[in-house]
């Protein structure tokens, strides 16, 4: 029984270190290039957005 309480012990502490691990990937890789595409992706969004406004204002122009 002491030999199974040891591994559980030893599984425990890898666990750990490993979630360690895993946190700061994310933290440092994972989260930096999710908020780089977001960015990238709002800056698309608004010149779609202005290239609409610019459509519906040459159009109310044109139609009055």
């Amino acid at each position: 029984m002491n030999d199974f309480n040891r591994k559980v012990e030893e599984a425990a502490e890898r666990l750990e270190r490993e979630s360690a691990e895993f946190v700061k990937y994310l933290n440092d890789e994972v989260v930096p290039a999710v908020r780089q595409h977001s960015t990238k992706a709002l800056r698309v969004a608004a010149e779609k957005l202005a290239a609409l406004a610019d459509y519906m204002d040459q159009h109310k122009a044109s139609g009055k």
